[in-house]
């Protein structure tokens, strides 16, 4: 099976290329290397033998020259919350004109797209407090997601349901995993690649952070995937995509690997045996949301797939790579 991932540079698909080419796929990426970071991938790219192109997701002139792929794993993303408030066209490209372009290839070379959507399409009205640890609501596929939810998230809504407009039209096969907070390996503790391992980069190196809204005490709630745990999955479903396909699934860390962020400060302490400074903001973006946790039913029942990867096990994994790596990421930054 011949497959192209756009944001091949990216720490995702970065991640889902070098697994799914140990697996025997042919791989190729899509990259146009505009983050910081994604030469350092590159390099990684390069040694096992997977080529990358150097092309602009919204330019489809190149695209459509490209060979033909039997699947395309859409992974490009302007994903900074923030970013999509003050440069509109910027993520509106990368993320709706980009996945127009995607299928625009999909469609002409008769192939399959597996989407790599977000958990930022629910309204931001469904966030209003942080809830007890005995009444926290999961998200799943039929959770309401009208209302506004960030230019970011209804970039990857709207996307979703050109998915579907496309998949009708022309009979596109496809998968939607709507994911939550990625981290492990390869991230490179910069903020806008997610705060697990911005946590842990700024404890290794001893910077002072803040805990930032909702009274800052720390006490916003995530669940977060192990990059690992996502390779897996999408190897699954690569394999039976013939037979499983035209689903939207909700993909997380679910209760396996939730935490607050004092939670993930006494682990990061505990592993880096450093004690930063916090400084309490009590306010914060209109954005941000005080937890996410998803519920991974339907996704488990169709594949028999569950997170193996806790929380500890995820910032272990990330912490022993920036460890292993400060010396050459310093370059890239």
């Amino acid at each position: 099976m011949k497959i192209l991932i756009t944001g091949g540079c990216g720490f995702v698909g970065t991640n889902i290329a070098l697994f799914l080419k140990k697996k025997n796929y042919q791989i190729e990426t899509l990259d146009n290397l505009s983050r910081k970071g994604g030469l350092y991938n590159l390099r990684l790219l390069k040694k096992n033998k997977i080529r990358n192109y150097k092309i602009n997701i919204c330019d489809f002139k190149k695209i459509q020259k490209l060979k033909k792929y039997d699947l395309i794993i859409d992974c490009c993303a302007e994903a900074a919350v923030e970013v999509s408030k003050n440069q509109i066209d910027k993520v509106f490209n990368t993320n709706l004109v980009g996945t127009l372009n995607v299928l625009k290839k999909v469609k002409t070379d008769k192939a399959k797209i597996i989407f790599l959507s977000s958990s930022r399409v629910y309204p931001l009205k469904n966030f209003k407090k942080i809830p007890s640890k005995f009444n926290i609501k999961k998200f799943n596929e039929k959770d309401n997601i009208i209302g506004a939810k960030t230019l970011y998230g209804f970039t990857k809504l709207a996307s979703e349901m050109l998915i579907e407009e496309f998949s009708y039209a022309f009979k596109i096969k496809y998968l939607i995993n709507r994911c939550g907070v990625i981290s492990g390996p390869l991230q490179f503790g910069k903020q806008d690649q997610g705060f697990v391992s911005l946590w842990i980069w700024n404890h290794l190196n001893n910077k002072n952070m803040s805990y930032i809204g909702f009274g800052g005490h720390g006490n916003q709630m995530r669940d977060v995937l192990h990059i690992n745990d996502l390779c897996n999955l999408i190897y699954s479903q690569i394999k039976k995509i013939n037979k499983v396909n035209n689903m939207l699934f909700t993909v997380g860390g679910s209760t396996k690997s939730s935490t607050t962020l004092k939670k993930l400060t006494k682990i990061c302490e505990k592993l880096t045996k450093n004690k930063i400074k916090f400084k309490k903001i009590a306010k914060t973006s209109i954005y941000d949301i005080p937890y996410y946790m998803s519920d991974n039913y339907l996704i488990s029942k169709t594949y028999k797939w569950r997170p193996r990867k806790n929380i500890h096990d995820i910032v272990n994994d990330t912490y022993l790579w920036l460890l292993n790596n400060k010396k050459n990421l310093t370059r890239y930054f």
